[in-house]
């Protein structure tokens, strides 16, 4: 909508992964590390975990895309909340075969059968299990078993396993002893810090073909990463609409003040009542003011906090400043989850529509 008015050859801060916008930040290239060491080792398990939106997705698919596919086989797991035998059905699914109504014994030789003819042709299987934190334990388990699959001395699968922080803890547990002793790597993709937000927003501004439009105020990316708290995904979703906002008022240059209106603005569409300035960089200011009073009832004049004695009156405004960034954040993260779920949404109705027009245009069909 706005690309033509920043002289842009695409949207830059789309909320779909695209591995041509991958920003190899200094953690995002330690993952990559991992999986490029977990393809050249072709056995066991890479572990990948990381917040909702840490760009996880995006470094996956970029390694995929990389891959020569005539010399390897991709099945992706992304239905997770199953019990075991099913995650074994979804499995053989992922790679193509035929597995429904075969007993657990039966389906185990199929998937090994399959693996095995694949190893023969100089083929090798990998295995990408997305949502892994949904996984239950015996799940997990039936996973580990596969790995066990030997053609020679050649391991038959390999596994990615890619999920959120919660799936480390499960990780930690007793009963994972057998599945941790198969992990060849595992690491973490966390935020982004201050000095790499703006690096990531300047980015992909560049991909998408900007030279010298848009402009940013120094403090705007400041502001945008605690509000974000240097999420990706956070970022995108802030950046989109302040590039909107700017279009809309006829500005290429973006000042602080536009990222606190569009921050009321997201503030106001996930339906909470929002501080006049979501992200206060000095407690004294009017929106901290009206951020108290409005869930206080209580008319409080802040500027009278830096005339307290000694230190009080510095730690009371941080801890206010923190409070109100606090509540911004999970606004954020409320908006972020029902943007998710409208993205999958999309997704199936596409995926239905695709399957209709095949049926439609295959021979025999209607339209044929």
């Amino acid at each position: 909508m706005y690309e033509a008015f920043y002289g842009l050859s695409a949207k830059p801060f789309q909320l779909s992964p695209d591995p041509s916008f991958y920003f190899g930040s200094k953690q995002h290239r330690r993952a990559k590390a991992y999986l490029d060491y977990g393809v050249l080792r072709n056995d066991g398990f890479i572990v990948i975990t990381g917040e909702i939106g840490a760009g996880k997705t995006t470094l996956l698919r970029g390694l995929l895309d990389g891959l020569n596919r005539e010399q390897v086989v991709i099945g992706n797991l992304v239905t997770t909340q199953l019990d075991a035998e099913d995650t074994l059905r979804m499995v053989a699914a992922a790679f193509g075969v035929r597995a429904k109504d075969l007993p657990k014994a039966e389906l185990l030789m199929t998937l090994e059968a399959f693996f095995v003819a694949q190893a023969s042709q100089g083929k090798r299987c990998l295995l990408v299990v997305d949502e892994a934190q949904n996984l239950a334990a015996r799940a997990v388990e039936e996973l580990r078993m596969l790995s066990n699959f030997q053609f020679g001395n050649q391991s038959l699968l390999q596994t990615f396993v890619v999920g959120q922080p919660e799936f480390r803890q499960i990780l930690q547990r007793p009963e994972m002893e057998q599945f941790r002793q198969r992990v060849a790597a595992t690491c973490h993709i966390g935020p982004l810090d201050e000095e790499e937000t703006q690096r990531y927003i300047e980015h992909r501004l560049k991909c998408a073909g900007a030279t010298d439009k848009p402009t940013f105020d120094p403090e705007a990316f400041l502001v945008i990463h605690r509000a974000t708290k240097g999420i990706p995904r956070r970022i995108n979703t802030l950046c989109d609409r302040l590039l909107l906002l700017g279009f809309m008022q006829g500005r290429v240059h973006l000042a602080l003040g536009d990222v606190d209106e569009v921050l009321k603005d997201l503030a106001k569409e996930s339906e909470l009542p929002p501080p006049s300035r979501p992200v206060p960089l000095d407690a004294s200011s009017e929106a901290a003011r009206a951020g108290l009073d409005s869930q206080s009832g209580v008319d409080l004049d802040l500027s009278r906090l830096s005339a307290l004695p000694g230190a009080q009156g510095a730690q009371l405004q941080q801890g206010l400043g923190q409070l109100v960034l606090d509540q911004q954040n999970d606004r954020l993260q409320r908006l972020e989850r029902s943007l998710m779920r409208l993205e999958r949404i999309n997704l199936q109705t596409l995926q239905l529509l695709q399957k209709m027009v095949a049926a439609m245009t295959a021979p025999g069909g209607p339209g044929s």
